[in-house]
Order: C-alpha cells, then sequence, then structure tokens
C-alpha cells in the first residue's frame, strides 16, 4: 500500500527572465514502511519536490496523495504532524534559544498531542529511542555534537508519531563516521515503527546504505527510477551512470563496476 503518491507534479517559478521549471509531471510513489531515496545534483528539482510534499510549496499542476487522501495545499494540523522534517544542518534546525527538551516537545505542544502533564515523559521516551540521555533535555543544543544534535532533529520528529519522514541531506553535515551511526540509526527506527522516509541527498554512497528504491532527478525530471541494487548495477541512463561514477571507490568490486560502466559510455 502506498503511503505516499504523486501524480504529475510539476513547480515553475516566475523569474524577470521568465518561468522556470523547477520539477516536471514527477510521478512516484512511496510504500509503507519503504526508504525511497531522492538523488540528483543541486538545481536537479529535489527540494522543491520534498518541500510541495511538506506543503511548503504549492505545486503549479498535479496531485499529491497520502495514506489514500488527496493532500490540498493547505495542511490541517492532522496532515502536517503525519509528514515531519528532518533538516540538513542540525544546528540551525535547532532554535539556540531553547533547550534541548523545549524544541523536541515543540510538536506536542503545537498538535495539542496527548495530557500536558505526560509531554515531559514523551520527550524523554523520544530522546531515548534515539539513543541519548533523558536528562539531555535539560541542555542548550550549541552544548552538543553534530551527531547528538542530529540525533535530536530526529527525535522532535518522532514525538510527533508521523507516518513518513521527509530527510533533507541528514547526514550531510556530519564526518563519515557519525554519518554512518545516524545512518544506522535510521534504519533501526524504519524497521522498529514501519517508518516510511522520503529521503533526499546528492550522495550516492549513503543511498546505498539506506534506501529500497532510488529515483534520480535532472533538470526537474526523473530520469531512472528502481530498486537501489538495480540503480548501482545496472543504471540505464547515462545521467546516473555519471552521478554513479563520482561515488568513491572502496574495494575491488567498487572499481570492476565502475570501469563496466565506463564502458558503456
Amino acid at each position: 500500500m502506498s503511503i505516499l503518491s504523486t501524480d504529475l507534479l510539476s513547480k515553475n517559478f516566475d523569474t524577470p527572465a521568465g518561468s522556470v521549471h523547477a520539477v516536471r509531471n514527477i510521478s512516484l510513489d512511496i510504500q509503507q514502511g519503504e526508504c525511497l531515496a531522492i538523488v540528483g545534483e543541486s538545481g536537479s528539482g529535489k527540494t522543491t519536490l520534498a518541500n510541495m510534499v511538506l506543503g511548503i510549496l504549492a505545486p503549479s499542476a498535479g496531485e499529491i496523495y497520502f495514506d489514500g487522501e488527496l493532500l490540498p495545499s493547505k495542511r490541517s494540523k492532522v496532515q502536517r504532524k503525519a509528514i515531519q522534517l528532518v533538516q540538513q544542518n542540525p544546528l540551525s534546525s535547532l532554535n539556540p534559544k531553547r533547550s534541548v527538551g523545549a524544541s523536541v516537545r515543540l510538536g506536542l505542544d503545537t498538535y495539542n498531542m496527548g495530557a500536558r502533564s505526560n509531554r515531559w515523559s514523551v520527550v524523554e521516551h523520544a530522546l531515548e529511542s534515539v539513543g541519548l540521555p533523558s536528562e539531555m533535555r535539560h541542555r542548550a543544543p550549541s552544548t552538543l555534537s553534530g551527531g547528538q544534535r542530529q540525533r535530536i532533529s530526529i527525535a522532535r520528529a518522532l514525538a510527533c508519531e508521523p507516518k513518513l519522514l521527509v530527510l533533507d541531506e541528514p547526514t550531510s553535515a556530519l564526518d563519515v563516521l557519525v554519518q554512518a551511526r545516524v545512518l544506522r540509526l535510521l534504519n533501526e527506527l524504519r524497521k522498529e515503527r514501519a517508518l516510511s522516509y522520503l529521503f533526499i541527498t546528492h550522495d550516492l554512497a549513503v543511498v546505498r546504505n539506506v534506501a529500497d528504491r532510488v529515483a534520480v532527478c535532472q533538470a526537474g525530471e526523473i530520469v531512472e527510477l528502481g530498486d537501489t541494487e538495480q540503480i548501482f548495477t545496472a543504471p540505464e541512463a547515462a545521467y546516473t551512470r555519471s552521478l554513479i561514477s563520482a561515488v568513491p571507490v572502496v574495494d575491488n568490486d567498487e572499481m570492476a563496476l565502475r570501469n563496466k560502466l565506463a564502458s558503456r559510455e
């Protein structure tokens, strides 16, 4: 069953030079419990697509369906709660004037979730679910590491009990070791909670470790869509092959695949 689907979704922006087609006729779906990655270079339209799914931008054309229902441009609180965002930079996404706990609790208060007297307990449970001690709720974001702050951003989203997480470059600001830990956490949470992910990234090395399927976006259009393994081992689009060729090679098998793909150019 699809948790999210888009039907011929497009977004145009008016500029002094004329209309710019940021996203053009994108149709895709995300199954319950699935991670779909949208990959592409800067300007490919992937973040614009994510912002339409979140309701930040209204589509110029096309429709978005969530859990079987048409999503309007103006979302209800229930609809906003069900689709949560984890942003790229965990420090800028957390208010430095709020404690960690206050940031995580914000969604609970905004959507009036549960009894007020129980909300700090929910906050502490959310922190523990991402591997952080409950007492961390008293600390300021500036006192924490990048990996800890990103875990807090994930905890804040999870506290709202979403069905879909939109992850916009969630590990690009982290070093390689911390990145691996956050990706492992995301995989564990998806299995435990039957969450669905829309994973926005330019980094195919990350995609291979987290996504079930990959949609390759170029100039606002999907040029290739398939299972992750198929995309990496037998890509059809030249643009996809060029993206894969930029992924760092870590072993002989990957070098052999790189040479095979290069021979098809």
